[in-house]
């Protein structure tokens, strides 16, 4: 993937933060604490970051060539033997270490780290890296905990909570390239960003400047729109999601990842245990085979950006949407 840069000259474009290069600085500063840490990658030094962490701690780097499910298996051998492992890998790529997952690392209870980028859509790096379906088979391994951050600093406190409060397998899933404007650092299971009794609109990720703006442009429709920020998604229930639901009666979640295992399913059939009339709407990427695009135009082609958020509201609160609303998010 080649980003813009001079036709004369070749010089590449200015980029600014990206969340590889926050997860660089952070797996760094763990690796001065901890001299057990390690860190492991399939090939992919530069892409996710490790090139910083190779220099300063070469005896504590290792590349398993392009071998993802090898990757895994020796994390969870380094794990066995006292090291603390942390396997930085793409989404779409570490789909071939989900048996290793379960049966190397699940299966015996071991702390290896999984500091999974580019997860959800990714733009110019092409259809084969769209990291839409690791929620998917994450949720399905035993014991694992899926952290979701929003931002650079919530990456940040995500992975050190990864390293040092756990004592099993952990996923910190965060997307490609720089931040998306959602400001703060609500690193909890779920946190309440905004109060409403209309709706509950419920989102994580990168996504969630969307699920923002979104509940913001309804506020001004008349619809008080309840908005929930998930920080961990393997939980079993989401009280706070419950409470909310139990008010409004209507829920619509936004998720940058294939419907199938999708967290809104999750919340759909908690609730229906617990007995919740529910109007549900599950904004996602569907069957989740996405093409190659701009990442903003792939939000508005799945109707999963603010402006699709605004009309699914609208449609769930029986309230017509109003003239010009598309011009509102689009110009």
């Amino acid at each position: 993937g080649v980003g813009p840069f001079h036709p004369l000259s070749g010089e590449l474009a200015p980029s600014g933060k990206s969340y590889s290069d926050c997860f660089s600085e952070e797996i760094c500063r763990l690796g001065g604490k901890h001299q057990n840490l390690v860190a492991i990658t399939a090939a992919m030094c530069q892409g996710t970051g490790l090139e910083c962490f190779s220099r300063l701690y070469p005896q504590r780097f290792f590349d398993t060539g392009i071998a993802e499910g090898s990757a895994v298996c020796m994390a969870a051998g380094m794990a066995k033997q006292g090291l603390l492992p942390v396997f930085a890998v793409y989404s779409s790529f570490l789909q071939r270490g989900f048996d290793m997952m379960i049966h190397d690392v699940s299966l015996l209870g071991l702390h290896v780290v999984f500091a999974i980028d580019r997860a959800g859509l990714v733009g110019g790096d092409g259809e084969t890296h769209h990291g839409i379906f690791d929620l998917s088979y994450l949720r399905a391994v035993p014991n694992m905990r899926i952290f979701a951050p929003a931002n650079f600093e919530e990456l940040s406190l995500m992975l050190r909570r990864a390293v040092e409060e756990s004592d099993g397998p952990v996923a910190v899933r965060y997307p490609r390239g720089g931040a998306f404007g959602c400001e703060g650092v609500y690193a909890e299971r779920e946190s309440l960003l905004k109060e409403g009794k209309d709706l509950t609109i419920v989102s994580y990720g990168a996504l969630l400047s969307e699920a923002s703006a979104a509940t913001e442009a309804l506020a001004e429709v008349g619809i008080e729109a309840e908005l929930i920020k998930v920080g961990e998604l393997d939980g079993k229930d989401f009280p706070m999601i419950s409470e909310s639901l139990k008010k409004t009666g209507k829920l619509l979640c936004m998720e940058e990842v294939c419907a199938a295992g999708c967290l809104g399913e999750l919340i759909c059939a908690e609730v229906a245990r617990e007995g919740i009339t529910l109007k549900a709407g599950l904004l996602n990427l569907g069957e989740g085979l996405v093409p190659h695009g701009d990442r903003k135009l792939l939000l508005r082609d799945f109707s999963l950006d603010s402006a699709a958020a605004f009309r699914a509201a609208c449609e769930l609160c029986n309230v017509e949407e109003p003239r010009g609303a598309e011009e509102r998010f689009h110009g």
